[in-house]
């Protein structure tokens, strides 16, 4: 594996550790995942690679698509994503990454897409107190004065209001990986990570 690996959320279970100790984790399904772009310093002005994970029919991509991965020479993949390659390392197009490098105890972050809450009041979307809960008070969950009367007579950047909540790229940081299980191609995470089941993720090396 290089700094990074693609895969998908497959759920949530619990294991015994070696002392005893029951661990909530994640299963991942991370890779196998294909090199279908390396970009150059010389000529792109950086070093990355383009990761595809997931196969899918040729009917279900559009013609660009279609004709990035003839060209490198790839299967058409479900998710395509850019991550850094790893110093030292040449990558070729149609390399295979896969779990294979990560151990036991490593520390990863995770990125993928949160689930979305829909339309949220500023209690459920910002942890706001609210108002008193008796009758009289007419102030319960709203999000109460907002702005300034003459100056600056508009609502300043950043005041925490209803709206869209979830559905946003979060990245957990330093989960440790419990169990590795190469031959499925499987990573066993302590913790939680983004997402519902079946989510995109991305699995980097901390």
């Amino acid at each position: 594996m290089g700094k990074a690996i693609l895969g998908r959320k497959l759920g949530m279970t619990q294991v015994w550790s070696d002392d005893d100790r029951l661990i909530p984790v994640t299963v991942i399904e991370a890779g196998p995942c294909v090199v279908a772009q390396v970009k150059t310093v010389e000529r792109d002005g950086y070093r990355a690679i383009q990761l595809g994970y997931g196969d899918v029919k040729e009917s279900k991509v559009n013609k660009p698509m279609a004709g990035h991965y003839k060209k490198a020479g790839v299967s058409p993949k479900r998710y395509l994503a850019e991550v850094d390659a790893e110093e030292g390392v040449e990558y070729k197009v149609g390399d295979e990454i896969t779990v294979d490098g990560i151990e036991p105890g490593m520390r990863v972050h995770v990125t993928g897409t949160s689930k979305g809450k829909g339309f949220a009041g500023v209690m459920k979307r910002h942890n706001f107190r609210g108002g008193p809960g008796g009758h009289g008070s007419h102030f319960h969950r709203e999000p109460g004065s907002v702005g300034m009367c003459a100056t600056p007579s508009r609502v300043l950047r950043g005041v925490g209001m209803p709206g869209h909540m979830g559905d946003e790229t979060v990245t957990v940081r330093n989960l440790q990986v419990v169990r590795v299980d190469a031959e499925q191609n499987l990573l066993v995470i302590k913790g939680a990570v983004p997402g519902g089941k079946n989510g995109f993720l991305t699995i980097r090396l901390a």
